[in-house]
């Protein structure tokens, strides 16, 4: 018997409303297959995807119980587990003309550092100067604390204290008055880097579920309409360079 026109549009529409449902919430589709590929390479995409929050107490914050021994060798970072203390991996990795301690190469003795907060170059050499470089935490630790990091697993919490990709060596001086703040009150004085640092911040609160605040999303915002194509850096494009 041949179906009329009416009852042949209605099976469409069912067919149509049973096609959508099957690429819905229910359909098995992990939260990676539903989210934006722009959001894992683009800064701006990025930074809309995080949470924003006010900022939370700093309640119970202790560096060392909550963050693990400074300069571990416990990262997650590619590559990074070297027997080297991540200090000293970053100085591998930043400086350049590098000389070391002993055979090991895990100890750094000198280097030459272009200090990406100040464009200034600065000659390290351990001993009574050795503070003139230090290294810093791009999301300051007690600034992810408040902004989510007291929620994560004491492993987590250790490999951020830890991990390359929120590690720079930098000015001392400049990394002392940077202190604990985000990107609302502290940017660096060297403009040209504002856009990579912005980034950088982005990229490890993605990575950690950490949230930014309505302060810090502007200032970020801001920075980022200057390079709307701004990239993410990677655990990849950050990590350690292995003793040779």
């Amino acid at each position: 018997m041949n179906s009329s026109p009416r009852s042949t549009a209605a099976v469409l529409l069912l067919v149509a409303a049973l096609t959508s449902c099957s690429t819905g919430p229910d359909s098995g589709a992990s939260p990676a297959d539903n989210a934006p590929a722009a959001a894992t390479t683009n800064a701006r995409s990025a930074l809309a995807a995080l949470p924003v929050k006010t900022r939370a107490q700093k309640n119970g914050y202790d560096r060392t119980a909550k963050f693990g021994t400074a300069w571990s060798d416990d990262t997650t970072a590619p590559g990074a587990k070297n027997s080297c203390d991540t200090r000293n991996d970053v100085l591998r990795r930043d400086l350049t003309a590098a000389t070391f301690k002993d055979s090991s190469k895990c100890v750094v003795a000198t280097g030459t550092l272009t200090d990406p907060y100040t464009a200034t170059t600065i000659r390290f050499e351990r001993g009574p100067r050795s503070s003139e470089v230090q290294i810093d935490h791009v999301v300051a630790l007690s600034a992810s604390w408040t902004s989510g990091a007291a929620q994560l697993p004491q492993a987590q919490r250790e490999a951020l204290a830890n991990d390359p990709l929120n590690l720079l060596a930098v000015s001392g001086a400049a990394n002392q008055q940077k202190s604990d703040s985000d990107a609302s009150s502290w940017l660096p004085a060297n403009t040209g880097f504002r856009c990579a640092y912005v980034a950088r911040q982005i990229a490890v609160k993605a990575k950690y579920n950490l949230w930014v605040t309505p302060d810090e999303r502007d200032a970020m915002t801001r920075v980022l309409s200057t390079c709307p194509a701004q990239p993410l850096p990677t655990d990849a494009s950050s990590g350690v360079v292995l003793p040779t």
